[in-house]
C-alpha cells in the first residue's frame, strides 16, 4: 500500500515557476515508477510526465517538453516536478501517481496503468 501526497501548488504570473512535490509513504519507493498527471475541468486526465524507478528514465508530454523537469530522490520517497516558463494552458489539478509494474515503454503514459494516486494540487496560471 502506497499513499501520496502532492504539495507546492498555486497561483503563479505567465512566465513564472513552481515545483511541485508528492512524498510517498512505505518502504518501497523505489521499486516504484512515478508519474505526473493534470485534468483541466471538462477535459480528461492527461499525461505529463514519468520517471523510471531509480530515475534514470524519463519522459514528458509534448507540451511541456523543455520547460518541465521530473526528479526524484528515493531516500525521501519523494519524486519532484518543476515547473518553469509556466503558461495560462497549464491550469490544471496535477496528480502525482506510482506505477508498481514499473517503466514499460509506452505504456506509463496510460493513466489506467498507475496504481496509486494523490489528491491532487491545484495550478494555475494567470496572465
Amino acid at each position: 500500500q502506497v499513499q501520496l501526497v502532492e504539495s507546492g501548488g498555486g497561483l503563479v504570473q505567465t512566465g513564472g515557476s513552481l515545483r511541485l512535490s508528492c512524498a510517498a509513504t512505505g518502504r518501497t519507493f523505489s521499486s516504484y515508477a512515478m508519474g505526473w498527471f493534470r485534468q483541466a475541468p471538462g477535459k480528461e486526465r492527461e499525461f505529463v510526465a514519468a520517471i523510471s524507478r531509480s530515475g534514470g528514465n524519463t519522459d514528458y508530454a509534448d507540451s511541456v517538453k523543455g520547460r518541465f523537469t521530473i526528479s526524484r530522490d528515493n531516500a525521501k520517497n519523494t519524486v519532484y516536478l518543476q515547473m518553469d516558463s509556466l503558461m495560462p494552458e497549464d491550469t490544471a489539478v496535477y496528480y502525482c501517481a506510482a506505477r508498481g509494474r514499473g517503466y514499460t515503454n509506452s505504456l506509463y503514459v496510460i493513466p489506467n496503468t498507475y496504481d496509486y494516486w494523490g489528491q491532487g494540487t491545484q495550478v494555475t496560471v494567470s496572465s
